[in-house]
């Protein structure tokens, strides 16, 4: 072969064998290659197609699936939107003339791999897709979840990328306002990593990722490319994890975020100057998606002088420049008479830009090299046309068994004492502890307009500094929910997400996904996808929320152990002012505590059931989605009209957990009575079960006769009222302030240091 297999030499040599199998490619993929091409692919196009028709890239076993999102997205739900689904975030109007942009994103596999460093390029990617759409990014937040905590391997993976998220983050300035950190055995050789970013803009101020225009100059600027991340995130997560640990450095991103702190300002003097006409960012897949991307939305072709590209490597091969997922990159379209300015404008920020190509009036992406043509290919077929896969679907043969065990055989507390302890434990569990040794660790009010975050319900941050307009964002998902019931699981997510909104008192707006499954080669994981996004679709639809994007991220798993299902739900809400925001903790004695909602018997794959049995088993609770809108229209139009002292959902631990946790909150303790919290409800139901659709709150005593209006057929219990240094229920137990934070407070730093 010589130097360069051209496309030349690919024509002249259709026999030459190829390494198609080992970029991950099926040996049907690379037939339909060739059929495409109408001749072998050259070194260069193998790479480009193995890396966009990588799992991550393409979705193809997915994708046949997302037509119900369409399906089940009304034309009410689309007036909502700026910007949908199939860009690189979603985009909401949320009045004013402010628009709103923000996603979810996996960095699952390379967060194995490499902790730091795949935890903190996640979060860089998923700030580059907000800013490529034309925001400045005002907040992130992480939905973490690592294997059993007390495993030698959690040591290594957790700190590394709790350490990731933050270093990345508050280098670039950017608040981390919320989250998750969950704890299942599941997740041992397959943490998860999902990364969310929101971002501001003017309405006017929306960019989109397409190259138009014959003539237009396309400019790559930023960091130089280097060996770093070739086939990272594409191919990486796009296979699943054999026994023996981690074996793939080198596929994982280097991130340096005072370059892409540097890279956001250049980015919004470009926007605000008008020398951008289309504008992607280099993540998955780096220049092979950013080229066939751009040029496949435009309305031409494109060519790209690949040896003008910037190296940090002098040594890379065309084919390894092409796949390298280097980060703190973007490529712009620029008019030529804007060129000057656009270049100006990095000059001054001491970015290194440079014009590496231009639109073209064909419909090929052409590359070359030294002059030889080593790419030209249609855009479509690599960017949006690979390979779609309509998988086998199988009801999993375990899931009966699991349902029919039911937590109903196991022992209950019989005694306050019982009630109290098992408490005390439960705070002190994993998934109940206190996470401040991880929030502390990411800053939480650099640019002064976070109104609310962890561990308050949802993060909170004021968009408008003039009129207090801001977005209220969370994030939600138990997978025991939904590896009892993945239909159910998915729709409890959604409703968790959209309670947290309305519980801070903003209304629920759009959403945003992270579809954590096993292998798709599975039938069973994917009737559990199948049932999930069913599950997300008609509850968005029955909420009147629009899903605005995601991602999917597959193969999470170890040889034939997949993880729970876990569809994480990101829910947006708007709120007119955020000085109206509820906290969750109770600030004030004499408030009156109020349970709304209504209490049933339901504790399959409960805290409780997790921590005091080891249990999973039965069904989840049942989603009420008529139930879940009435809450949430109460708690905003109480909020609004500045009712309450406190707001708080039950969710993993029930009210117990919720009462201890406002109460831990501002110290201020509280006296309850659950006796008549529903009919046939006792003690221990009452306290621990995990009925969706319900919240605590606390309203002063002059508010209260206002909020009985407000409240109208809504159940709603009156527990008791605020005040002293203990949490007392009545004919139960007595425990203090001090005793609950030291139960709540030791885990994490026991294990990890102070």
């Amino acid at each position: 072969m010589p130097s360069i297999d051209s496309v030349g030499h690919a024509a002249a040599t259709p026999d030459l064998e190829q390494p198609w199998a080992e970029l991950g490619l099926k040996d049907d993929e690379y037939a339909n290659i060739r059929e495409i091409i109408g001749r072998r692919p050259t070194i260069a196009e193998l790479a480009m197609y193995s890396v966009m028709w990588s799992e991550h890239c393409s979705y193809k076993s997915s994708k046949v699936h997302f037509t119900l999102w369409g399906e089940n997205t009304t034309d009410e739900m689309r007036e909502k939107l700026l910007v949908g689904i199939g860009e690189n975030a979603g985009v909401v109007d949320i009045g004013d003339g402010w628009a709103v942009t923000f996603k979810v994103e996996s960095h699952n596999h390379p967060s194995y791999v490499e902790p730091y460093q795949g935890a903190a390029t996640g979060v860089g990617g998923i700030v580059r897709d907000i800013m490529s759409m034309g925001a400045r990014p005002i907040a992130v937040m992480d939905s973490l979840r690592f294997g059993n905590l007390s495993h030698p391997d959690t040591e290594r993976v957790l700190p590394g990328v709790v350490a990731g998220v933050g270093g990345y983050g508050n280098c670039l300035g950017l608040p981390n306002i919320g989250g998750e950190v969950v704890f299942d055995d599941c997740y041992q050789g397959n943490p998860l990593v999902n990364a969310l970013c929101v971002g501001a803009m003017r309405t006017e101020d929306i960019h989109l990722a397409k190259a138009s225009g014959a003539g237009n100059k396309v400019i790559l600027f930023g960091a130089k490319t280097g060996g770093d991340g070739i086939g990272g995130v594409s191919v990486l997560a796009s296979e699943t994890f054999e026994e023996g640990g981690p074996t793939k450095r080198p596929a994982v991103q280097v991130g340096d975020p005072f370059a892409e702190k540097v890279l956001i300002e250049c980015c919004l003097d470009l926007y605000k100057a008008g020398v951008v006409a289309g504008i992607q960012d280099l993540g998955g897949a780096g220049l092979s998606c950013a080229t066939s991307e751009l040029a496949s939305n435009g309305d031409g072709g494109m060519r790209v002088e690949l040896d003008l590209v910037p190296l940090r490597d002098a040594s890379l091969e065309p084919h390894e420049i092409l796949m390298s997922e280097s980060q703190e990159r973007m490529m712009a379209i620029v008019e030529p008479d804007k060129v000057d300015a656009f270049l100006a404008i990095t000059d001054r920020w001491d970015v290194e830009a440079t014009v590496i190509g231009e639109v073209t009036d064909g419909d090929h992406l052409v590359i070359t090299w030294h002059g030889d043509v080593i790419v030209d290919v249609p855009p479509r077929s690599v960017a949006h046309e690979g390979p779609t896969y309509h998988r086998p679907l199988e009801r999993p043969g375990y899931l009966d068994e699991l349902q029919a065990n039911g937590p109903e055989s196991l022992t209950r507390p019989e005694s306050g004492e019982e009630l109290r302890t098992q408490l005390l434990s439960m705070l002190g569990s994993p998934n109940l502890c206190d996470k401040s040794w991880v929030t502390n660790q990411y800053d939480r009010y650099v640019m002064g307009n976070t109104a609310l975050a962890q561990p308050d319900d949802a993060g909170v941050v004021r968009v408008d500094e003039s009129t207090g307009r801001g977005v209220a964002v969370a994030t939600d998902c138990n997978g025991r929910f939904a590896q009892l019931d993945p239909y159910a699981g998915a729709q409890l997510a959604l409703a968790e997400a959209y309670r947290n909104v309305a519980t801070a008192g903003a209304e629920p707006l759009a959403v945003t996904d992270c579809l954590n499954f096993g292998s798709p080669e599975d039938p069973g994981v994917m009737w559990q996808f199948r049932e999930a996004i069913r599950g997300i679709a008609e509850g968005c639809k029955f909420l009147g929320i629009p899903v605005t994007g995601g991602n999917v991220s597959f193969y999470n798993q170890t040889g034939d152990v997949a993880i729970h299902p876990t569809p994480v739900i990101g829910v947006l809400g708007v709120m007119e002012d955020v000085a109206r925001r509820n906290g969750s903790g109770f600030r004030t004695e004499g408030a009156h505590v109020y349970l709304l909602g209504t209490t049933r018997d339901e504790l399959g794959g409960s805290e409780w059931a997790h921590v005091i049995h080891k249990h999973l088993g039965g069904r989840p609770p049942a989603v009420d989605l008529a139930a879940e809108q009435k809450l949430g229209q109460v708690l905003v139009a109480a909020a609004q009209e500045g009712l309450l002292e406190a707001a708080h959902d039950l969710s993993d631990g029930g009210l117990a957990v919720a009462l201890a946790e406002a109460v831990m909150r501002h110290g201020v303790g509280a006296r309850v009575d659950v006796a008549d919290v529903g009919e046939g409800v006792d003690a221990f139901t009452a306290l621990f079960s995990e009925s969706a659709a319900r919240a605590l709150v606390a309203v002063s005593a002059e508010h209260a006769g206002r909020f009985g209006q407000i409240i109208g057929d809504l159940p709603c219990v009156h527990l008791g009222t605020t005040g002293g240094r203990d949490l007392v229920v009545d004919d139960q137990f007595t425990v203090s302030i001090a005793e609950l934070r030291a139960a709540h407070e030791a885990t994490l730093p026991a294990v990890f240091g102070e």
